[in-house]
Parts: structure tokens; sequence; C-alpha cells
């Protein structure tokens, strides 16, 4: 299944939760996907992406044990159906949405709890999540930057190239051609 995809349904999945255990369920499925989308970038994405990818599989593979859910003790994430990334920026754009909503989402969890060990699990799952959103947004910058660099670059070539494609007139095999009249 497409990234986008497997975001959209896990999205849907947060806001249908109805209780402390869908909460924790999906935030888990999130972290997993967080890590299956950075190891798909890091071993086939953007250059430009690969370190930061690599960084935020390594977050996501920590922090989704750090909730203590049946998916989690059964290793049952959607992220496995995870096919491809056909567009990093809609993926990583989708992503950091998901897990500020898993945040947001934890957060309520926690300030709901009176169980000391779930409270710690949400604290450190929101700082996961957190952390993983920076990823996602430094991802997204280098993106801008590498979009820039190439219309800059498209730019600089046609000023070089003059209007009409041509820099200084007719070039010859050995150079401009010069004395045409």
């Amino acid at each position: 299944m497409e990234a986008e995809r497997l975001v959209a349904v896990i999205r849907q999945a947060l806001a249908q939760s109805r209780g402390t255990p869908d909460i924790i369920a999906e935030a888990w499925q999130a972290q997993a996907l967080a890590q299956a989308v950075g190891s798909r970038l890091a071993a086939s994405g953007p250059k430009e992406l690969r370190g930061e990818a690599r960084a935020l599989s390594e977050i996501g593979g920590r922090s989704s044990g750090a909730l203590d859910h049946p998916a989690a003790r059964a290793g049952v994430a959607r992220a496995a159906h995870l096919s491809e990334v056909a567009d990093p920026r809609a993926a990583l754009t989708g992503l950091g949405a998901l897990l500020g909503e898993v945040g947001i989402a934890l957060v309520g969890v926690a300030c709901e709890t009176d169980e000391q060990s779930l409270y710690w699990q949400c604290m450190e799952a929101i700082d996961a999540a957190d952390e993983s959103t920076d990823r996602v947004r430094g991802m997204l910058r280098l993106l801008d930057e590498r979009d820039r660099e190439q219309r800059e670059d498209l730019e600089r070539g046609r000023e070089r190239d003059g209007p009409h494609g041509m820099t200084h007139g007719p070039v010859g095999p050995v150079g401009p051609i010069t004395g045409i009249q």
C-alpha cells in the first residue's frame, strides 16, 4: 500500500478512536509507519533525504516499543503493508500531520490517566512523535531547498542562453563563429 494511503488510514482510525486502548494502538501504528517510511526513503528516496530518513527510521523503531499495546506485542503493524513512497513530499506532509495528531491525542490520554506507567508511556511516545515530526520537517525543508536550487539552476541556464536559446551567436565545432554577416 502506498504511504499516503497508509497515513490516511491511520489518521482516520485515530479520529475514530473512542478510548485509551484505541488511541495507544493508533499512536503505535503511526510510529511504526514513521519507521517504515524512514527506512524506505533511506534506502531508495531522494539522496538529500537519506540521512534524515535513517534518523526517522531509528526514532520510529525506538518509540514504537514505548507503548504497551497488544498490537505492539504481536507486531501487527499496518506499516508492514507499505509498498512505496511515490511522492515523498506528500507522504511526509501527511505523516507530519499524523504525528502531530498523535501527540495531541496522547496528551489527552496522559492528562486523563491516574496510572503512572501509562502516563510515562505517553510522555515517551509524545517525545518520540515530536522528534519524528522534527525529522519530517527537516526532510521537507531539504526538499524545498532542492527544488529552489533546481529552479535557480534553470533560471541561470535561461539567462546564459538568452531569449532565443543561444549564448553569443552561433557556435561551431571549435567555438564561436565570428565574422558572420
